[in-house]
């Protein structure tokens, strides 16, 4: 074993009474402080400006274990210093390395002379590195939660021989606490990511899907429509089949659009007044819906005043709220069925419902309507297509207005769900 290189076989149990009184209302501070911290930014960053006037050290970086074990790599660091060549990110396998033996051992690690230590082991990059930056003294410690080792830290100075019995045991103060919040910070740093990942991937595919499926929708009508030349009977079907699928592929790109929208963040209301809500949002819904009710010969009621009062809303959303209320009408309304639109005025609010004759839900099953991806059970509202993202993003949006969407439903009999808005005050 190199002779600069000291694996401790345990933390000195120091007492408590031989830490300086200074020194004892910091830790606590510092065990206090990293407790309330959220993110692994804030929990290392709380340690560095903690750690800095007790220990002896000009750069902490923090590791964790990756590849099921087989790689380690640096996901924070900051330094006393402007320039540093080990960066986050940097990754080096553990096999044959001397981290290798922190992590068998569980017990800290100290390097109280870095260059003499890579004259030994010449071939340790990130030793070069962190040379190259200065440091030559280092504490490598495990952090362990429930037994099990959650990162490494690494504390280092531009001095030598700096680290030993009395800053082991105050690591020992203050690891577990630490491991926790730095084990708790970096999953939800993780998930983080992965939910950021998801929606990047969400968007992308969406958008790119979204033009070359208009494109064969827009050829099928023609190709329906004569204009580029007469068709059989049996291919003018299999023309409309194939716009059928088409647009309903049209659809689910909207809605994972829209998705991604929401879980991106970027969706935000451009709420105005808005005076003439049946022509600029009702009507415009209507029209994108329209050729699903001839499709499965709906029968439409229309039950509003051309003339409502000014509300408040961002036109774009609610015609989006609209459509997919319309929408999950027809896709779960019978066949040959009524669907009715219904505005009325209240006090303060414009209420707006759609009701469908059909196989509804039962009462119970309310309580899922909003959820993102649900669908409720129920042989017949299975059996017909959805993703169970429209009532979400409806939801979504209507939150955004600071208003209100509700479900109602008579099993085997109607369904109706109905968005709340608020009015202008002192609206005509």
């Amino acid at each position: 074993m190199p002779g600069n290189l000291q694996y401790i076989e345990r933390l000195q149990q120091q007492p408590w009474w031989e830490f300086t009184m200074s020194e004892r209302s910091q830790l606590a501070q510092l065990n206090q402080k990293i407790a309330g911290a959220e993110t692994l930014d804030q929990v290392m960053e709380l340690f560095f400006r903690s750690i800095r006037p007790l220990c002896p050290c000009d750069r902490i970086g923090l590791a964790f274990i990756e590849e099921e074990g087989m790689r380690v790599t640096a996901r924070w660091a900051k330094a006393t210093y402007a320039e540093m060549q080990l960066k986050t990110g940097y990754s080096e396998d553990l096999h044959g390395s001397s981290l290798e033996q922190v992590l068998e051992s569980g017990r800290p690690r100290i390097i109280n002379n870095l260059q003499e230590y890579l004259k030994e082991r010449p071939n340790s990059h990130s030793t070069q590195l962190v040379v190259g930056e200065g440091l030559l003294s280092s504490m490598t410690c495990p952090l362990t939660v429930d037994g099990r080792i959650a990162g490494l830290l690494f504390i280092s100075s531009c001095r030598p021989q700096m680290f030993g019995r009395h800053q082991l045991a105050m690591f020992n103060l203050y690891s577990e606490r630490l491991s926790q919040a730095v084990e708790k910070a970096w999953r939800i740093h993780q998930l983080e990511s992965v939910n950021r990942a998801y929606t990047e991937l969400l968007g992308f595919v969406s958008h790119e899907l979204k033009n070359p499926v208009a494109s064969l929708v827009t050829d099928g009508r023609l190709l329906e429509g004569g204009y580029l030349g007469p068709m059989t009977p049996e291919q003018t079907n299999k023309v409309r089949r194939m716009i059928s699928k088409g647009e309903y592929l049209l659809s689910l790109v909207r809605k994972y659009l829209d998705l991604a929208r929401i879980e991106s963040g970027s969706m935000e209301a451009d709420i105005k007044p808005c005076t003439q809500f049946i022509r600029d949002v009702v009507e415009p819904s209507i029209e994108i819906v329209l050729p699903q009710f001839e499709e499965r010969d709906i029968h439409f009621e229309r039950d509003y005043s051309e003339s409502v009062p000014t509300c408040l809303c961002d036109r774009n959303l609610i015609r989006i709220v609209l459509i997919n209320l319309l929408g999950n009408a027809v896709k779960y309304g019978n066949e040959s069925g009524r669907i009715r639109l219904t505005i009325v005025p209240e006090e303060s609010e414009l209420r707006v419902s759609v009701w469908n004759e059909g196989p509804g839900f039962e009462e119970r099953d309310r309580v899922k309507l909003f959820r993102k991806f649900s669908r409720l059970p129920g042989l017949e509202l299975m059996s017909r297509k959805g993703t169970g993202l429209g009532l979400y993003t409806s939801w979504k949006i209507i939150q955004l207005h600071g208003g209100r969407i509700t479900g109602h439903s008579q099993q085997g009999q109607w369904a109706e769900f109905t968005i709340h808005i608020p009015l202008s005050p002192g609206a005509p």
